[in-house]
């Protein structure tokens, strides 16, 4: 340490000591003892005692209350989207409500819909009472149809270009449904893959022959099918269908693909199927308990 510091040191030693003295014999400066006369500049008082703490028991029941309220709310936020399906496929929309739920992305696709709108085949089968119009795919809830093979991967540009117009008649006797194939629906180039006709086949056989089942619903048991001539890409075709016999839970379809052709011109059948669809002997169970869990989330 250089003097000047010690000397500073030894300065600031000196003064705390005689102010220290002057402190314990009472005569520090007057006007450290003077008494503060305006009150108004005073401190906040403060009460004499803290402010009781809420019991453990108190505070333990709040932070339960508060868990309980969160996890309720996150439980019902993440099921609601689950509820609101489960809702769409027990209480789906009518026949009649699946004709206005679809609307064309694009020109393609509203050129499409005319098309099979408006075409004679379709005007003929709006005219027959005993046959319901519907778009059957539409009733698949928006949410879960990015699951669905037939109502959602299929379905699109250059693919299923618009959900097939289906006319089914009552008590599940037939069935005529008008659909579009795209070229991404190919096996060999510029013909559609003969899984993507099956599909076709399996769908709406077993949509022919539910309104005879039962419960309305049943899972295929077999299916045999035969090609007879090549599909060509981008192209029009019409599946018909008429159940063959019924019994019990058991229902026997037979049908086939062919081409939309204009009146008076022969349709060529490009596929024939026969099949056979079993309702799950646990299909009623099935359908009162899911109806019975839905209202319960209500």
């Amino acid at each position: 340490m250089t003097r000047r510091g010690q000397q500073n040191l030894l300065s600031f030693s000196q003064t705390f000591s005689n102010r220290a003295r002057l402190l314990s014999e009472g005569t520090f400066p007057s006007i450290f003892k003077r008494p503060i006369e305006n009150t108004d500049i005073l401190p906040a008082t403060f009460p004499a005692e803290a402010p009781k703490r809420k019991s453990f028991l108190r505070r333990t029941l709040n932070v339960i209350a508060i868990a309980i309220f969160f996890t309720t709310t996150g439980f019902f936020m993440a099921a609601a989207p689950g509820i609101k399906a489960a809702n769409g496929f027990l209480n789906p929309p009518s026949d009649e409500e699946t004709l206005l739920l679809y609307t064309p992305e694009d020109d393609v696709a509203r050129e499409i819909n005319e098309f099979i709108k408006n075409h004679p085949v379709a005007v003929e089968l709006r005219t027959r009472p005993e046959f319901s119009e519907s778009r059957p795919h539409m009733k698949i809830p928006p949410s879960h149809r990015s699951h669905s093979l037939t109502g959602g991967t299929l379905m699109g540009t250059d693919k299923v270009g618009v959900p097939p117009y289906v006319w089914t008649e009552e008590g599940g006797k037939s069935l005529v449904a008008i659909s579009y194939l795209g070229s991404k629906l190919c096996g060999h180039p510029g013909i559609i893959h003969g899984g993507m006709l099956a599909t076709m086949l399996d769908e709406g056989l077993a949509r022919c022959c539910f309104g005879a089942l039962p419960n309305k619903v049943g899972m295929t048991a077999n299916l045999n099918i035969n090609y007879r001539a090549p599909t060509k890409a981008g192209e029009f075709v019409v599946l018909r269908a008429k159940t063959t016999k019924v019994e019990g839970r058991k229902a026997w379809v037979e049908g086939h693909i062919e081409t939309l052709v204009a009146p008076g011109e022969k349709p060529v059948v490009l596929v024939e199927a026969t099949a056979l669809f079993v309702e799950p002997r646990q299909a009623a169970v099935s359908i009162l308990d899911s109806n019975a869990h839905l209202e319960e989330a209500r």
